[in-house]
C-alpha cells in the first residue's frame, strides 16, 4: 500500500485547500492496480484492493466532489439536503463511513423521453 492511498484527514483542512490533481491521480493509481489485479486473476489482492479504495480518503472527497457539481448537484433528493457550501461539502466528506451505512431510497421522477413517452430517474440522496 502506497503512503498517500489514504491521505490523512488533517492534511486538508478546507474544501479550498485539496489539490485535486493529487486526488485523481491516487483514486486512479488505486484503480489501475485493481484492473491489473483482474487482468492477473488474483482476486484476493483485487478484494484487499477495493477494500483499501473505498476506504481511501481520497476516494471519498472524489465521489463527494462528482455528487456536489454536476448536471445534477443542486437537485435535493429524498431528504431534501443539498451541499452547495464548501464546509458541508467538506464535513459531508469527512462524515462517510464503511459502518453503520444503509442506503437510502431515491427519489422518483419521471422525465419526458422523446416525443410521447416519459422515463423514470432515481435522484439519489446526499446524506445516507
Amino acid at each position: 500500500m502506497t503512503a498517500t492511498a489514504g491521505a490523512s484527514l488533517a492534511s486538508y483542512q478546507t474544501w479550498k485547500s485539496i489539490d485535486w490533481k493529487q486526488v485523481k491521480a491516487e483514486v486512479k493509481k488505486l484503480q489501475m492496480r485493481i484492473a491489473k489485479a483482474v487482468r492477473e486473476e488474483r482476486w484476493n489482492k483485487v478484494k484487499v484492493l477495493q477494500r483499501i479504495l473505498t476506504r481511501s480518503f481520497y476516494a471519498k472527497l472524489l465521489a463527494t466532489n462528482r455528487v456536489t457539481t454536476g448536471k445534477g448537484s443542486s437537485t435535493p433528493g429524498v431528504d431534501g439536503e443539498i451541499w452547495k457550501t464548501l464546509a458541508k461539502k467538506m464535513v459531508g466528506a469527512l462524515s462517510l463511513q464503511q459502518r453503520g451505512y444503509k442506503a437510502s431510497p431515491l427519489r422518483r421522477v419521471h422525465i419526458p423521453k422523446g416525443r410521447n413517452g416519459k422515463r423514470p430517474l432515481g435522484i439519489p440522496t446526499v446524506f445516507p
